[in-house]
Protein backbone atom coordinates (compact mmCIF):
# COMPACT_ATOMS: atom_id res chain seq x y z
CA UNK A 1 0.00 0.00 0.00
CA UNK A 2 1.25 3.76 -0.96
CA UNK A 3 0.52 6.60 1.17
CA UNK A 4 -0.24 9.12 -1.73
CA UNK A 5 -1.33 12.80 -2.28
CA UNK A 6 -0.83 12.55 -5.93
CA UNK A 7 -3.93 11.74 -8.18
CA UNK A 8 -4.72 8.04 -8.40
CA UNK A 9 -6.63 8.19 -11.52
CA UNK A 10 -5.40 5.21 -13.53
CA UNK A 11 -7.92 5.43 -16.75
CA UNK A 12 -5.16 5.52 -19.06
CA UNK A 13 -4.79 2.29 -18.08
CA UNK A 14 -8.42 0.95 -18.65
CA UNK A 15 -8.68 0.62 -14.30
CA UNK A 16 -11.72 1.49 -12.22
CA UNK A 17 -10.67 3.57 -9.21
CA UNK A 18 -13.28 2.96 -6.06
CA UNK A 19 -13.01 5.03 -3.10
CA UNK A 20 -13.82 3.92 0.57
CA UNK A 21 -13.81 6.69 3.31
CA UNK A 22 -11.80 4.71 5.81
CA UNK A 23 -10.30 5.38 9.45
CA UNK A 24 -6.89 4.75 10.89
CA UNK A 25 -4.32 4.15 8.09
CA UNK A 26 -6.53 3.64 5.23
CA UNK A 27 -5.90 0.74 3.10
CA UNK A 28 -7.74 -3.09 2.60
CA UNK A 29 -7.90 -3.66 6.24
CA UNK A 30 -8.79 -0.40 7.57
CA UNK A 31 -12.14 -0.32 9.19
CA UNK A 32 -14.59 1.69 7.33
CA UNK A 33 -15.57 5.40 8.11
CA UNK A 34 -19.26 5.58 9.01
CA UNK A 35 -19.33 9.66 7.40
CA UNK A 36 -18.34 10.33 4.42
CA UNK A 37 -17.04 14.01 4.73
CA UNK A 38 -15.89 13.51 8.17
CA UNK A 39 -14.19 10.15 7.29
CA UNK A 40 -10.03 10.71 8.07
CA UNK A 41 -9.06 9.06 4.39
CA UNK A 42 -9.95 7.29 1.92
CA UNK A 43 -8.68 4.07 0.90
CA UNK A 44 -8.72 4.32 -3.22
CA UNK A 45 -8.54 0.86 -4.77
CA UNK A 46 -7.43 0.34 -8.15
CA UNK A 47 -8.99 -2.54 -9.87
CA UNK A 48 -8.45 -4.03 -13.18
CA UNK A 49 -10.22 -6.86 -14.76
CA UNK A 50 -11.50 -7.62 -11.40
CA UNK A 51 -8.11 -7.43 -9.78
CA UNK A 52 -6.66 -5.31 -7.53
CA UNK A 53 -3.71 -3.57 -8.88
CA UNK A 54 -2.91 -1.05 -6.48
CA UNK A 55 -4.03 0.83 -2.85
CA UNK A 56 -3.59 4.54 -2.17
CA UNK A 57 -4.54 6.52 0.64
CA UNK A 58 -6.21 9.94 0.05
CA UNK A 59 -5.83 12.42 2.90
CA UNK A 60 -9.14 14.11 4.02
CA UNK A 61 -9.09 17.83 4.86
CA UNK A 62 -10.76 19.11 8.10
CA UNK A 63 -14.24 18.83 7.78
CA UNK A 64 -15.09 22.56 8.28
CA UNK A 65 -13.03 23.31 5.28
CA UNK A 66 -15.99 22.85 2.87
CA UNK A 67 -17.51 20.49 4.48
CA UNK A 68 -18.72 16.89 2.67
CA UNK A 69 -19.03 19.08 -0.30
CA UNK A 70 -14.79 19.62 -0.14
CA UNK A 71 -14.53 15.39 -0.05
CA UNK A 72 -16.52 15.31 -2.56
CA UNK A 73 -14.32 17.65 -4.82
CA UNK A 74 -11.18 15.99 -3.20
CA UNK A 75 -12.56 12.35 -4.99
CA UNK A 76 -13.48 14.25 -8.34
CA UNK A 77 -9.95 15.48 -8.48
CA UNK A 78 -8.14 12.12 -7.64
CA UNK A 79 -9.83 10.71 -10.06
CA UNK A 80 -11.64 7.76 -8.51
CA UNK A 81 -15.03 6.62 -10.74
CA UNK A 82 -16.73 5.19 -7.19
CA UNK A 83 -17.68 4.97 -4.25
CA UNK A 84 -18.76 2.87 -1.63
CA UNK A 85 -20.49 4.71 1.08
CA UNK A 86 -22.74 3.83 4.30
CA UNK A 87 -24.91 7.38 3.45
CA UNK A 88 -24.01 10.65 1.78
CA UNK A 89 -25.45 13.72 2.14
CA UNK A 90 -27.54 15.44 -1.21
CA UNK A 91 -24.84 18.09 -1.87
CA UNK A 92 -21.98 16.00 -2.01
CA UNK A 93 -23.60 13.32 -3.77
CA UNK A 94 -24.69 15.67 -6.98
CA UNK A 95 -20.80 16.86 -6.73
CA UNK A 96 -20.01 13.32 -7.30
CA UNK A 97 -22.59 12.64 -10.00
CA UNK A 98 -21.38 15.46 -12.03
CA UNK A 99 -18.17 14.30 -11.95
CA UNK A 100 -19.57 10.86 -13.09
CA UNK A 101 -18.41 8.70 -9.81
CA UNK A 102 -20.90 6.18 -8.87
CA UNK A 103 -21.92 5.69 -5.23
CA UNK A 104 -22.63 2.77 -4.12
CA UNK A 105 -24.59 2.00 -1.04
CA UNK A 106 -23.07 -0.40 1.88
CA UNK A 107 -23.36 -0.55 5.90
CA UNK A 108 -23.17 -4.63 6.10
CA UNK A 109 -19.27 -4.89 5.02
CA UNK A 110 -16.94 -3.46 8.25
CA UNK A 111 -13.37 -2.94 6.07
CA UNK A 112 -12.50 -1.97 3.05
CA UNK A 113 -11.28 -4.87 1.32
CA UNK A 114 -14.65 -6.32 2.37
CA UNK A 115 -16.32 -3.27 0.49
CA UNK A 116 -14.36 -3.40 -2.61
CA UNK A 117 -14.89 -6.94 -2.95
CA UNK A 118 -18.71 -6.47 -2.97
CA UNK A 119 -18.72 -3.78 -5.23
CA UNK A 120 -16.46 -6.29 -7.57
CA UNK A 121 -19.17 -9.21 -7.12
CA UNK A 122 -22.04 -7.08 -8.20
CA UNK A 123 -23.25 -7.02 -5.03
CA UNK A 124 -23.92 -3.56 -4.40
CA UNK A 125 -26.73 -1.28 -5.29
CA UNK A 126 -26.23 2.73 -6.68
CA UNK A 127 -27.28 4.72 -3.29
CA UNK A 128 -30.93 5.39 -3.27
CA UNK A 129 -32.85 8.91 -2.39
CA UNK A 130 -33.66 7.19 1.27
CA UNK A 131 -30.18 6.46 1.88
CA UNK A 132 -29.36 10.08 1.45
CA UNK A 133 -28.38 11.81 4.61
CA UNK A 134 -30.79 14.69 6.08
CA UNK A 135 -29.12 15.58 8.80
CA UNK A 136 -28.03 18.97 7.40
CA UNK A 137 -31.57 19.87 7.46
CA UNK A 138 -31.81 19.40 11.20
CA UNK A 139 -32.94 15.79 11.26
CA UNK A 140 -30.75 12.85 13.01
CA UNK A 141 -28.53 10.28 10.81
CA UNK A 142 -27.39 8.19 13.86
CA UNK A 143 -23.86 6.99 12.19
CA UNK A 144 -25.21 5.86 8.45
CA UNK A 145 -22.73 8.63 6.94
Amino acid sequence: MERSDMSVSSTERGAFVVAVPSVGEGGLDARRSHHFGKSPCFTAVELAAGKIERVDVIANGSHSEGGCQAAAQLLASAGVNALVAGGIGARPLAILSEADIDVYFDRQRKTVGEAVAALAAGELQPIATAQICNHHRGQEHGDSC
